[in-house]
């Protein structure tokens, strides 16, 4: 079983980092009506519930997830707390001392180079011994959605390789995916 992790706060100039709560459905609901959200994001099980219950089945594991060891923040406007994205670190020591991300942005808040921002926090306070005490963490994303991969690369997460045919649409379709890692010992990103 995974250990419980304590749930944190991270505040940037603009936004924080805080865990999900019940409150924020309909923030979440407006996120997953943006194709490119639901698409990339939302995860199967999410996709095929009917569109006026996607937020609340999509919101329900997050709020549990620091109790079932995965560090998953709202990123959250610091003025008015509205939600604005998404940045989770799951897995968190099922291979020891590493962690996969995740993260999505609402469409409204695209362009401030948020997710990058946001990603970056995380992974800094992942790889403090005060926080997870992290030495790995990776993601991967379609080579398709080009976004992601600037996401990734501006927050300081290399490009290590493509896995071929890795993710798969609801559809069926599937793509190749980029494999991207950031470690403990790597240059901050903006270094």
């Amino acid at each position: 079983m995974t250990p419980a992790l304590q749930p944190h706060r991270i505040e940037l100039d603009d936004v924080v980092l805080r865990p999900f709560v019940p409150s924020d459905e309909e923030a979440v609901a407006e996120a997953l009506r943006d194709p490119e959200v639901l698409r990339w994001t939302a995860g199967t099980a999410v996709i095929r519930t009917p569109a006026a219950q996607r937020a609340w089945r999509w919101l329900q594991p997050r709020l549990d997830a620091w109790s079932l060891g995965n560090a998953v923040f709202a990123v959250a406007d610091r003025t008015t707390d509205r939600v604005l994205g998404n940045v989770a670190l799951r897995d968190v020591h099922r291979v020891p001392d590493q962690a996969v991300a995740a993260y999505w942005i609402s469409p409204a808040a695209r362009g401030r180079a948020l997710a990058a921002r946001a990603l970056d926090a995380a992974a800094r306070w992942a790889f403090a011994p005060s926080g997870l005490g992290l030495h790995r963490i990776s993601l991967d994303h379609a080579l398709v959605n080009e976004g992601s991969c600037r996401v990734a690369v501006r927050a300081g997460f290399q490009l290590e390789g493509v896995m071929r045919d890795y993710y798969v649409e609801v559809s069926g379709e599937r793509h190749d995916s980029h494999l991207h890692a950031r470690l403990a010992t790597d240059q901050p990103a903006g270094s």
